[in-house]
């Protein structure tokens, strides 16, 4: 293993750098986009990758069977903000918008989509008066993400306490729709169930055939994900935990094989993976 790799502090996670070293054309290297790729920002629509992803990726992409960028952002946005289009290096990236049910890729340009949930846009209308009757909490927004819809508290007085009071109302109003709340950082989604990150990912790694796999994340929304892993190294498939460290998340740290500083410390690591599989 070449030393300028950061060292997993778990066997697992030593193991699963060992295999993607030893054949990475049969590895799968899955990445969330916020807080992963790009920082987190207070406007969601303000968000970018950190400028070294791109090439970082290009870097690391011809050498591993495949590069998948799963989000919850609809994939045409993680598209474009991500600057993933038209780059050398990354012809047969994957983006999985949507926890899955939107499906981006190089090689074709285009964006395949699954039927939304009728849910969506019941909650999608009703929601602006709901959060005027759940009391006053100037500051909080609705994000409109397509196949879900998302209430941010980052920018209000008292985020924590918007988050807390809103969680149990939201919770059941997405019930009563038929759809689930999924908790973040300083953020509440509404969005049909049985999609999340834990699906998309083992189902796209079934799909390439992996004989190892890498995930590197760094919300709540990412714990279905470090999931599918972990039930992947109980089956055979070796796998290595990221964590993008935040003290947001202790839930994600504890349970990662190894936690980089951020967007810039998820790109140095994928230069240095890069490297090392090129002279593994």
């Amino acid at each position: 293993m070449v030393s300028s790799l950061p060292h997993p502090a778990t066997s697992a996670g030593r193991d699963g750098l060992a295999a993607l070293l030893a054949r990475p054309s049969k590895a799968v290297v899955a990445l969330d986009f916020d807080g992963t790729l790009a920082e987190i920002v207070p406007d969601p629509e303000q968000a970018r990758a950190h400028p070294g992803t791109v090439p970082a990726l290009a870097a690391l992409a011809p050498e591993v069977a495949s590069v998948a960028v799963v989000t919850g952002r609809p994939a045409g946005v993680a598209v474009r903000y991500g600057g993933f289009a038209g780059v050398p290096g990354l012809e047969h990236l994957v983006v999985l918008g949507h926890y899955g049910a939107e499906r981006w890729d190089a090689v074709s340009g285009t964006v395949r989509a699954a039927a939304p949930h009728p849910g969506v846009a019941s909650v999608r209308a009703e929601l602006p008066g709901f959060l005027d009757r759940a009391g006053a909490w100037p500051g909080v927004w609705i994000e409109e993400k397509g196949r879900a819809v998302a209430v941010h508290t980052r920018r209000a007085q008292d985020p924590e306490g918007a988050f807390e009071a809103l969680k149990g109302p939201l919770g059941d109003l997405a019930v009563a729709h038929g759809l689930v709340l999924e908790p973040g950082r300083m953020v509440l989604e509404l969005r049909p169930p049985g999609m999340d990150k834990g699906v998309a990912l083992a189902k796209y790694v079934r799909e390439v055939g992996a004989g190892s796999v890498l995930y590197a994340g760094d919300d709540l929304g990412d714990l279905p994900a470090f999931a599918a892993v972990e039930k992947l190294r109980s089956d055979g498939t070796p796998g290595l935990l990221v964590c993008s460290g935040s003290t947001e998340v202790p839930e994600l740290t504890d349970r990662a094989d190894l936690a980089v500083p951020g967007p810039a410390g998820v790109v140095d690591f994928l230069t240095e993976l890069a490297r090392a599989v090129r002279e593994a």
